[in-house]
């Protein structure tokens, strides 16, 4: 196939972010901290046409009232509200489904975010990127220390499962192309695990995703996260994500565990064990392997079959 040159006259595809950008935040119970950043965001200079959109996921406290007050003098801002508490996935989702433009940011309501940052986000969408995350690997990086090793353990975790590094796991503040978080809406989560969900959904199946290095304050009102009930939860999506999308990921590890007992239990079994004998352990891990492998083996051809 011959390329024909570019004629003169042609002129370059304007970036996506330039049709439009939505920014989606999520409000649950931020009476504190919600007006400032919604004016930070509204006095944005983003060179695009730009809404924002505050999804009220039935507040309890006074931020409906604040809501009322200030959309009068931000014009961009529109209001959506949900009757009941539903979660920060759910109120996400609506975000998407309300959203006018093909570009989506999402960030949170607590004042944590730089939301000055927003721009280097959309620089890599603009490039290509489906997703763009804001890491909180900055200087000033205000995280609980009582969170931080949880933290750890599960992005080493989801990076192992993954394939490839992940310097945040779940970042609240983000750029998309809305097309990839509708193709996998079916399969998010209502609650705080939107963010882990998608960012794994999109590393296993190969969607690029581009990370920026930011600042994380410290955070107006108290956090919603459950330290160990959360952390247990993240750790059972985390595997079950991957299972879901590339199911050798979990199941390879787990059978050259089994592996490594069993040839263990051999080697009591035949050199130790006087007189030499293969116990019924040795047996029942040998079986153990060959169904772990068989399941694993099934798992991947129906996940590969599902994608045909």
């Amino acid at each position: 196939m011959i390329r024909m040159p570019a004629l003169l006259h042609e002129k370059p595809a304007a970036p996506l972010s330039a049709q439009g950008i939505t920014i989606v935040v999520p409000v649950y119970n931020e009476e504190k901290g919600v007006e400032g950043v919604l004016e930070r965001l509204s006095a944005l200079d983003l060179g695009a046409p730009v809404e924002i959109l505050a999804v009220n996921d039935g507040s309890q406290d006074g931020t409906a009232a604040v809501l009322d007050r200030i959309r009068p003098r931000l014009p961009g801002l529109r209001v959506v509200t949900h009757a009941a508490n539903q979660g920060y996935g759910a109120a996400l989702k609506t975000g998407f489904t309300h959203a006018k433009h093909e570009v989506v940011v999402i960030t949170d309501a607590d004042g944590t975010y730089p939301e000055d940052r927003i721009v280097d986000l959309l620089r890599c969408i603009d490039d290509g990127a489906e997703m763009a995350v804001g890491a909180r690997l900055g200087e000033n990086v205000h995280i609980p220390l009582i969170r931080r090793p949880a933290k750890a353990c599960l992005r080493r975790l989801a990076s192992f499962l993954a394939g490839t590094p992940i310097p945040d796991l779940n970042s609240g503040l983000r750029a998309f192309r809305r097309e990839l978080v509708l193709a996998y809406r079916p399969i998010l989560p209502q609650g705080f695990s939107f963010t882990t969900t998608i960012t794994l959904a999109a590393l296993t199946n190969g969607h690029r995703v581009d990370y920026v290095s930011v600042n994380y304050a410290q955070r107006h009102g108290r956090s919603k996260i459950r330290p160990i009930k959360d952390t247990l939860g993240f750790t059972g999506l985390i595997v079950r994500t991957v299972l879901y999308f590339n199911p050798l990921k979990v199941f390879y590890p787990i059978a050259g565990l089994i592996l490594l007992a069993l040839c263990g239990s051999l080697y009591y079994d035949m050199f130790v064990e006087e007189p030499p004998n293969l116990a019924d352990k040795s047996v029942l891990l040998f079986v153990l392997f060959v169904q772990v492998l068989a399941v694993g083996l099934l798992a991947d051809l129906i996940e590969k079959r599902s994608r045909l």
